[in-house]
């Protein structure tokens, strides 16, 4: 026991003083990372301050009190205001509004007579199919022969009613005359209160029957297929005999197609959906026919799909060259301003501190020099871009020579 408590003691202090040399190990490292961030920042600093000083220095080598280089030739754009509109380009397909996929109302059939053909056209309303009705025929004759004895069966209660009442009322006669007995004027009036209930219960199978005759007509009406649109019989995919059940392993039997209301249907990228709504304008081309038509978004839908897309609706007019599942473009305005500085794309670089451009200035003695303008910039659509800051209306914007002139830089923009 003795042996051991030493032995404890010893593991003690190890673990105490690797604690706390792994403490000092990562405290060491932490000052080492600040000491480098200091170090790059104070050489960025430096390279900074050289770079102004080269450019300050060429700058007065170019100018006319002393310098011997010429003055670079640029080309410039005073810079104004107008309007900039931002567009979504996107790829959509031409659907129409009225395509119907006609079905039995009463489940599968045997056809026995098509009235139309592919490429015809149809009505709404009008008969296309003709299904094996048969059964449903027997059906309604049965219910007509239950209809037909309920009404023989009324027409008898009415006539054994009426024989009844008269019978009664004789009864009564004599009643109070003091003939006959009260028996056979409590028999009497009870036989028509029997039939009077009868006659009821007659008339209500009667009703019954008749609400049977109605069902059995609409069933056997199922038998007869009709259009639930007007339009073109694109596809007729059925002969007579076969079983009519609306979808078949080939796709539909019988599609009806109204392209007097046309849409272009597109897949918007999720990442614009709060910058979209119904009524945002759009523009859609279709190149087959060199047509552009001009409308507005009808639909959104409520959903984003599997491929992270949520689909728009277009409205566009009847054209007769346009098919569905014809391709079209698609330009959604989803941004715009007015009376903004809008400029070339191109003339805008990049450096460490971000977006800038050239301007010429005049200085009071009558030289121009290239001046380095810092901008931020807002949306880009095509070759223009949207200056929210750093330029004024009035700038001389270099357009043309811009890649090779630096701050301070002695230019021109006339042909010497």
């Amino acid at each position: 026991m003795k042996k051991l408590i030493p032995f404890l003691i010893g593991i003690a202090l190890v673990l105490t003083t690797a604690s706390c040399s792994s403490k000092k190990d990562r405290a060491a490292e932490l000052n080492d990372k600040k000491a480098a961030i200091e170090k790059l920042k104070a050489e960025s600093s430096k390279k900074a301050d050289e770079l102004k000083k080269l450019q300050d220095e060429l700058a007065k080598s170019d100018t006319a009190n002393g310098g011997t280089a010429k003055e670079k030739l640029v080309a410039t754009t005073a810079v104004t205001v107008q309007n900039f509109t931002h567009y979504i380009d996107l790829q959509g397909k031409i659907d129409a509004d009225n395509i119907s996929y006609i079905s039995p109302r009463m489940g599968p059939g045997q056809v026995k007579a098509i009235f139309i053909k592919e490429g015809q056209m149809v009505k709404k309303g009008q008969l296309v199919l003709k299904l094996d009705d048969a059964i449903i025929r027997q059906q309604v004759q049965a219910v007509k022969q239950q209809a037909y004895a309920a009404k023989q069966q009324l027409e008898g209660i009415r006539t054994q009613l009426a024989f009844a009442k008269n019978i009664y009322t004789r009864q009564n006669n004599l009643w109070q005359q003091g003939i006959g007995t009260e028996v056979q004027l409590i028999t009497a009036k009870t036989s028509v209160q029997g039939l009077e209930n009868q006659l009821v219960a007659a008339t209500e199978q009667v009703k019954a029957v008749a609400e049977q005759i109605n069902v059995a007509n609409a069933q056997l009406n199922t038998a007869n297929v009709y259009s639930d649109v007007s339009g073109v019989a694109e596809q007729v995919n059925i002969r007579i005999g076969e079983t009519f059940t609306g979808m078949s392993a080939m796709g539909a039997q019988i599609k009806i197609v109204n392209t007097s209301s046309l849409k272009v249907v597109t897949s918007i990228p999720e990442n614009y959906l709060t910058r979209l709504r119904t009524g945002t304008p759009a523009e859609v081309t279709v190149t087959d026919i060199n047509r552009v038509f001009n409308s507005s978004i009808s639909l959104i839908s409520q959903s984003v799909d599997a491929n992270r897309g949520f689909t728009a609706d277009i409205k566009i007019p009847f054209d007769v060259n346009l098919k569905p599942n014809q391709s079209a473009k698609v330009r959604i305005m989803d941004y715009s301003a007015a009376n903004v500085i809008v400029i070339p794309i191109n003339v805008v670089q990049t450096d460490e501190v971000g977006k800038y451009v050239y301007v010429l200035v005049k200085s009071s003695n009558g030289k121009a020099t290239a001046q380095k303008k810092n901008i931020n910039i807002g949306e880009v659509y095509g070759d223009k871009v949207e200056v929210k800051t750093g330029l004024t209306v009035g700038d001389l914007l270099i357009t043309e020579g811009y890649q090779s002139v630096y701050e301070g830089q002695g230019i021109t923009n006339e042909i010497k």
